[in-house]
C-alpha cells in the first residue's frame, strides 16, 4: 500500500471514520477548503435567477425566492476535491431536480447538463448525475445560507463528481443532447471526474 495512501487512511480511522470512505488520493479535512479560479463575485440574492433552458419543453427562469418556495430536500453526503482534500458529511439543503424537472419537462433528446455561473464558468455533467439522489441545487449549507465564497447565493453539488463539477454561482442550467466540455475540462482536466478512478486530469 502507498505510504501516502497508508497515512490517509489512518488519519481517517482516527477520526472515527470507515477509511473505505476515503476515495485513492485523498486526505480527510475537517475544513471547507475555498478554492475557485478568478474573484469571489459579487451576487445579489434579490436580483439572482436561474435559467434553465436547451433541451426542455418549457424553459424557465426563477428568482431566488420561487427557487426557495419549491420544496426542499436535504442532504448529507461527502465531497471530494481535484486537490486531494475530502470532507465527509457536509450538508447540503436546495432542491433537487426532479422539482425543476416537473416545471420544465426535459425532452427524451436531454442527456447532459451544462451548468452556466458567474465569470463565465460552466461545468458539465451527464444528467443521470444531476438525477442522483444527493445532487441539489444548493442555497444552504451546514445550517446557513451559503456564503459568496463557498458559491453562494445558489450552487450546484453533484457529489458522485469531484467538486469542481459542482458549480459555484449558479446561474443557468442547459440540457443538451451532447456533451460539451467545462471551464476546467477545456483547461485538461478529466471531462468523467470519477473519483474512485482518480480521473483528475486528461480523458
Amino acid at each position: 500500500m502507498p505510504l501516502f495512501r497508508s497515512k490517509a487512511e489512518d488519519k481517517v480511522r482516527d477520526a472515527g471514520y470507515d477509511p473505505a470512505r476515503l476515495p485513492p488520493g485523498q486526505y480527510l479535512t475537517e475544513k471547507w477548503p475555498v478554492l475557485h479560479a478568478g474573484d469571489v463575485p459579487d451576487v445579489d440574492a434579490a436580483t439572482w435567477t436561474l435559467a434553465v433552458s436547451g433541451e426542455v419543453e418549457s424553459p424557465l427562469t426563477l428568482s431566488y425566492d420561487e427557487l426557495r418556495a419549491l420544496p426542499a430536500t436535504e442532504v448529507t453526503t461527502d465531497i471530494h476535491c481535484v486537490t486531494r482534500w475530502s470532507r465527509f458529511d457536509a450538508d447540503f439543503k436546495g432542491v433537487h431536480w426532479r422539482e425543476l424537472a416537473a416545471l420544465c419537462h426535459p425532452k427524451p433528446t436531454a442527456r447532459f447538463v451544462i451548468a452556466h455561473a458567474e465569470q463565465g464558468f460552466t461545468a458539465n455533467v451527464p444528467l443521470a448525475a444531476l438525477e442522483d439522489e444527493h445532487a441539489l441545487v444548493a442555497y444552504e449549507a451546514d445550517g446557513a445560507p451559503l456564503t459568496a465564497e463557498h458559491g453562494g447565493p445558489v450552487r450546484l453539488v453533484i457529489p458522485t463528481k469531484y467538486f469542481w463539477k459542482s458549480a459555484k454561482w449558479l446561474t443557468g442550467i442547459e440540457l443538451s443532447s451532447i456533451d460539451k466540455p467545462g471551464f476546467w475540462e477545456r483547461y485538461g482536466y478529466h471531462n468523467d471526474a470519477d473519483f474512485w478512478q482518480e480521473q483528475r486530469y486528461g480523458f
